[in-house]
């Protein structure tokens, strides 16, 4: 049984775990405190969007194993970025433990996806 060949960064699995998660992240930081909107809330928003941001701009690269590789770190990066400000979310109480660990696990999960992709491009490049 052969597999349609993805179209649009939408399909990857990546893709749809780090804008699941990203949008999570939106909903639950309603509840953060106005004192943090500025600082937290905006970069943890920021980091979890880049990961979509970044993975999508990877798809587009795909002709370039170098920027497509390039692109694939960036999203990893910014997915590390958004567990180390869960963990400051968790840590100031303003996410509960439960759902931090949960968020941390999603986000290590993301970045297992994008640390699997980058030694091994040549599925996903244009030839």
């Amino acid at each position: 049984m052969s597999r349609k060949p993805i179209q649009s960064h939408r399909e990857l699995q990546v893709y749809q775990l780090a804008f699941d998660a990203a949008m999570r992240i939106f909903e639950l930081t309603k509840e953060f405190p106005n004192e943090v909107k500025y600082s937290l809330v905006d970069q943890i928003r920021r980091s979890s969007r880049s990961v979509c941001a970044n993975t999508a701009e990877s798809w587009r690269k795909r002709r370039y194993e170098a920027a497509f590789v390039s692109k694939l770190n960036d999203a990893e990066a910014e997915a590390a970025e958004t567990q180390a400000w869960i963990e400051f979310s968790v840590k100031c109480g303003y996410l509960g433990k439960d759902i931090g660990q949960e968020l941390g696990q999603t986000y290590d999960h993301i970045i297992g996806k994008l640390v699997n992709m980058i030694p091994n491009p040549s599925p996903w490049l244009i030839r």
